[in-house]
């Protein structure tokens, strides 16, 4: 009786593997093989069990490419790469001037980091991802007959004109559904989108419009350079810098498809800036969004208080700053792209005497 009741365990708790093992694999489930005809590989991003999502702004569409990358255990340790633009400029036989990091992320099962890369200018460019390993070996994504979905967007600005660079600047995925944000061929041009996933047929997306306090005026035409979602009293939200650099707060419950939405300006943080990566952390039970810029450094943000924040609706002149407050991180310069490695340590693409470096650096 003993040994059947142990039995009877055993298979169930098999059973009960099974049914995990498919539900944690549900999402890779609905990919489907093939060749994902990348004509640009721009923002990328993680979606749950090692999917990674790319924004093709000329091909006016999102992939979700299944890297197979789901180890037993996540890399541990830092990850450094001196001169990796020359090292992948190597790999793919091109001088390092033809080579243009365009995106960094980090697998969260694995550890991996993955770039997305040009190779290449004009007509002749070629869309390369990439995967660096905590050694810091740099070797191909495979794109060849592999597992993967697309969404198509509707109403991308027109081919050959510089708006279509800018289809899609930035992209996350949170809560079952990727969020997409660039331009569209509208009058109302600024878009955010949330395509669910597995994907199903990408809609006309909400138009943002905004306060823009150093611009001192309303816009619907910039688009959302950078943005990272973020739960605020349980609802989530995407926090987003335009360039210039007003941060505003957009609940996802206001996308609706085909209307126009004001985001909140929660703050400005200095005009003549463009911002260029954004990542959510915690340290000492506190929340921080960390946001690199082209000219005012890496900004310290304090999640604390967002939700209270009060719009702005008056101009910020002369290049001041107003509402919420941040520290400038002055021992980090000339940081490009920023993802998070681990709970403590953060991975960044740092700009220094002509080359690109990757490096993991403390979260502050």
């Amino acid at each position: 009786m003993r040994i059947r009741t142990v039995v009877a365990a055993l298979c169930a708790a098999a059973l009960l593997a099974g049914v995990a093992s498919a539900a944690e694999k549900k999402l890779t489930a609905s990919l489907k093989k093939g060749t994902p005809e990348l004509k640009q590989a721009g923002p990328i991003a993680f979606a749950p069990e090692g999917i990674l999502l790319v924004g093709d702004s000329l091909g006016a569409a999102v992939y979700a490419i299944d890297t197979g990358d789901r180890p037993a255990k996540a890399a541990e340790g830092d990850l450094k790469v001196e001169g990796i633009n020359e090292k992948i400029a190597g790999l793919l036989g091109a001088e390092a001037k033809q080579v243009r990091i365009n995106g960094l992320a980090v697998n969260p099962l694995s550890g991996n980091a993955y770039l997305s890369v040009t190779r290449g200018q004009g007509k002749e460019a070629l869309a390369v991802l990439l995967r660096v390993n905590r050694s810091g070996k740099i070797e191909e994504v495979e794109l060849k007959e592999v597992n993967f979905a697309k969404a198509t967007l509707p109403n991308p600005p027109a081919e050959g004109k510089n708006q279509r660079q800018e289809t899609i600047t930035s992209l996350a995925y949170a809560d079952g559904k990727v969020y997409v944000a660039g331009l569209s061929n509208e009058e109302f041009s600024s878009k955010l989108r949330a395509i669910p996933f597995p994907f199903t047929e990408a809609d006309k997306g909400t138009s943002i419009e905004i306060y823009h306090a150093s611009h001192q005026k309303i816009e619907t035409n910039s688009p959302i350079r950078t943005f990272v979602p973020y739960k605020v009293n349980n609802e989530t939200n995407l926090l987003a810098a335009y360039t210039c650099t007003p941060l505003v707060r957009v609940p996802v419950s206001d996308l609706k498809p085909g209307e126009k939405v004001k985001g909140t300006t929660i703050a400005e943080l200095g005009n003549m800036n463009r911002p260029l990566d954004m990542i959510v952390y915690q340290k000492g039970g506190k929340d921080y969004i960390l946001m690199a810029n082209s000219a005012r450094g890496v900004m310290k943000v304090p999640a604390e208080g967002i939700d209270k924040a009060k719009g702005i609706t008056e101009p910020v002149k002369g290049g001041g700053t107003a509402g919420v407050g941040y520290e400038t991180i002055k021992d980090l310069k000339g940081v490009e792209h920023l993802a998070k490695l681990d709970k403590d340590h953060a991975l960044i693409l740092v700009k220094k005497d002509g080359s690109q470096n990757l490096d993991t650096i403390e979260l502050p």
